[in-house]
């Protein structure tokens, strides 16, 4: 019976140590484990916070532009104030120069025409 209870405790022993052996390579695997997750954890928080500066800039950038916004408007509505004032004035002189045109081309027609009637009138008698 010595015998059976060295072979059992044996028996025990082996078992113990190839539990042990499972449990230490498990162990193993998870801190391989938690350690590439950690590495891929912080990679992504470093990436959340270099979008996360981009972001914040993108933002004061914009923010600054919408200040902007008003005045440029601004500046814009002046422009196109003086543009309608010009726009008027240039309106106002084409209309002039229309009249004088007109008046300056009945005035060429009525001198055309009289020149027509003119030579007409001295070739009438000379040739009657």
């Amino acid at each position: 019976m010595g015998n059976v209870l060295v072979i059992l405790m044996l028996v025990g022993a082996a078992l113990a140590l190839v539990a042990a052996v499972v449990a230490l390579r498990a162990y193993l695997r998870l801190r391989r484990a938690r350690a590439a997750f950690s590495q891929h954890l912080t990679e992504e928080v470093d990436d959340l916070a270099r979008r996360s500066d981009e972001l914040e800039k993108s933002l004061s950038e914009l923010d600054a532009r919408a200040q902007q916004l008003p005045i440029q408007i601004s500046e814009l509505q002046q422009s196109l104030a003086t543009l309608q004032i010009l726009t008027e004035a240039l309106a106002t002189s084409l209309r002039q120069v229309q009249k004088v045109l007109s008046y300056s081309a009945l005035k060429t027609l009525s001198a055309a025409r009289i020149a027509e009637l003119l030579p007409a009138t001295k070739n009438g008698p000379r040739s009657g």
